[in-house]
Formats: structure tokens, C-alpha cells, sequence
């Protein structure tokens, strides 16, 4: 059993998932208290952080603890939002939940959870965290519908050593039926959506209101640089994509690169479409060294695409080159490509280019 005085913070967003964790924990005997973050949202988003916060609110209050508010709506503007705005511009395609991850929920949250003397900082994700002799592994969750490790790939050692992840070892159906067991108030809440601070997750959208710059009509080419017609903006379109090109061909057109030099969408065949290599970036490693040279392992280059066959070679300036053992057709500049070594994650980086 452990101990009463073991103290917790639950990040809490307001979901089944965090509140589950928070109810667990008590049922362990951890002290618990809930931490929320309270997020900057376009203006017609802004009463969804309200309600979310309301939420883990009556959560706290059911469960007899107590809940602490920060107000990250600035950092989170700063270093989320700005973050998907420039990557936009420079025609690359963002995940902010990584970003966010990164800089705040585990930036900002466990220093804080610390400073008020909590023990461990735990949170809803779909992962588990295993010791072995004094290095702490990252593991994929056991629902492999709901797995994370996709999103925490740039957790460290030292970080690991206070994260609590009780639903790595459940199922999304045992955490909602515990929840209803439970009588959580928000047991049969819906999930999230995916970028949270757009009222309906049109990026699109908010890109035209918001950073209106980023959208400038350009001409689509070929491989060879015939043009063929004319794109509404990069941002409009991702590697890979097929509908909405506008052009009449003969077969299929694809959207081969987004070339932001000449503002250009370049677009080809099917079997023009396809990347065995890549160039990642700001590579992080959860053991704080990188695999050894060709060594098999495994990579995912978006959070729902399959694990592919790879190796990796480590390069200067925390860069690596990532050779798959078949070409695929989404590689896309932006997004995170993460390693994994069975169950285990190895680390990731951002994806630059493909080469």
C-alpha cells in the first residue's frame, strides 16, 4: 500500500481520462490535488477553456480535492500558437499537442507540482513508464487504439522519475466503466478535439482570421516545372493529398512537396509520391543517448500511421537521418517522426525534409 503522505498533482483538463486518474489515485492512498491549465483560445473558443476548467472543478469538489488554476493563456500564445503560425508560413505542417507537451504540460507542470511539494506529477495519457536499473523506459500504452507514446517522445530521464500514468495499463472502455462506477461528473463526456484552441478545429479557417499573411496563392507545377494551375495557399495542403487540387488530368494527381521559395505546390503521380529517407531535427532521446547506427527498430511518422521498419543515423546538431526499409507517402515536414524499439520509445525529432 503506499503511503498517505506520497503527494500527487493530477493535471486535470476536464476529460474522463484525467479525472479517472485522480479517483485512482485517491482509491491508492495518494494525497491528490487537481492542476489545470488555463489556455489562450481564439475569442469564440474562449468559453470551452471556461467549461473545461468548470469541469475538473466539480471533479475536484466530488472527489474532496482541491483544484490550482494556472493561467497560461500568454506562455501557451507565445509558445504554442505563434509556434503553429510560423510553421505554417514556412509551409510545414505542425502537431501543437507536442509543442505543448514539451513546453508546458511537462515544462511548466511538474517544476510547479514540485514547488508545492508534490511527489509525482500525474496525467490521463495512455502510457507506461517502467525502472530498470536506475533508467526509466517509456512504453506504449496497452490500448493500442489509445496509445500516447506518439506525443511524449521528448520526455526525459530526469522528468520521468516524477510522471504518474495510471491508464497505461487500462483500456479506454475500463476507464470509462470506472468512471460510471465511479459517478464521475464527467464520466460520459465526449473526447477532445484535436487542436484545442480553434473553436471547430478548421486550421484553415483560423489561418485566414488569424494570420491571414500565411495564405498567398500560388502556381501549382509539376515535377518539371510545367504549371498546371493555381493553389489557394500552401496551408491548404499537406504531402500526399489528393482532393481539392482543382486540376483536370488524366489519372490522379498527388501533392508531391510544398516548395515555399517560389510559393509553389508541386504535384505528380502516384509513383512520383514516396520517401524511403528522411532529415529529423530537434532529436531528443528518452535515455539521453541516441541507438547505435543501423540497428532495427521501428518508426511512426504521424500519430496514427503504422510502425515501419527503420534504422537511424545519429548527425551533428541534434539532427539524425532516418532510412525506412520501405517508402511512404505522407512524410510530411512538421510533423514528429518517433522511434520505438518494441514496446519501448527510444525518442523522435521533427521532421525537416525527406531526402
Amino acid at each position: 500500500m503506499v503511503q498517505q503522505t506520497r503527494r500527487v498533482m493530477v493535471a486535470m483538463s476536464g476529460g474522463v481520462d484525467s479525472s479517472t486518474v485522480a479517483a485512482l489515485l485517491l482509491e491508492r492512498g495518494y494525497h491528490v490535488e487537481g492542476l489545470t491549465m488555463s489556455l489562450w483560445r481564439e475569442p469564440s473558443a474562449v468559453e470551452k477553456d471556461q467549461e473545461n476548467i468548470a469541469q475538473a472543478r466539480a471533479v475536484c469538489d466530488y472527489l474532496g480535492i482541491p483544484l490550482h488554476v494556472l493561467d497560461l493563456r500568454q506562455p501557451f500564445l507565445d509558445r504554442v500558437v505563434r509556434y503553429f503560425v510560423d510553421e505554417y508560413t514556412r509551409a510545414r505542417t505542425p502537431n501543437p499537442c507536442l509543442r505543448c507537451n514539451r513546453m508546458l504540460k511537462f515544462g511548466v507542470l511538474i517544476p510547479y507540482a514540485r514547488q508545492q511539494g508534490a511527489d509525482y506529477l500525474a496525467t490521463g495519457h495512455y502510457v507506461r513508464v517502467r525502472e530498470t536499473d536506475g533508467v526509466w523506459h517509456l512504453l506504449r500504452g496497452v490500448d493500442r487504439r489509445k496509445d500516447q507514446s506518439y506525443v511524449l517522445y521528448a520526455l526525459q530521464q530526469e522528468q520521468l522519475r516524477s510522471l504518474l500514468f495510471p491508464l497505461g495499463e487500462m483500456t479506454k472502455d475500463q476507464v470509462r466503466a470506472y468512471a460510471n462506477q465511479r459517478g464521475l461528473p464527467v464520466a460520459d463526456r465526449p473526447e477532445s478535439q484535436d487542436v484545442c484552441f480553434i473553436q471547430d478545429n478548421d486550421y484553415r479557417r483560423f489561418l485566414r482570421e488569424h494570420a491571414p499573411e500565411t495564405i498567398r496563392p500560388g502556381p501549382i507545377l509539376d515535377a518539371q516545372g510545367n504549371q498546371l494551375g493555381t493553389h489557394h495557399g500552401l496551408p491548404y495542403y499537406t504531402v500526399g493529398q489528393r482532393e481539392g487540387l482543382g486540376i483536370a488530368a488524366p489519372r490522379p494527381l498527388y501533392v508531391l512537396e510544398l516548395d515555399i521559395a517560389r510559393n509553389a505546390l508541386i504535384v505528380g503521380y502516384a509513383e512520383e509520391l514516396g520517401h524511403d529517407t528522411l532529415l529529423a531535427d530537434e532529436m531528443s532521446y528518452v535515455a539521453g543517448t541516441e541507438p547505435p547506427d543501423d540497428v532495427l527498430i521501428e518508426a511512426k511518422i504521424r500519430y496514427r500511421a503504422p510502425l515501419v521498419p527503420a534504422r537511424v543515423y545519429a548527425l551533428p546538431e541534434r539532427q539524425a537521418r532516418v532510412v525506412l526499409d520501405r517508402p511512404l507517402r505522407d512524410i510530411t515536414p512538421g510533423q514528429a517522426v518517433v522511434l520505438y524499439q518494441g514496446e519501448e520509445v527510444l525518442g523522435g525529432g521533427i521532421i525537416q525534409r525527406t531526402l
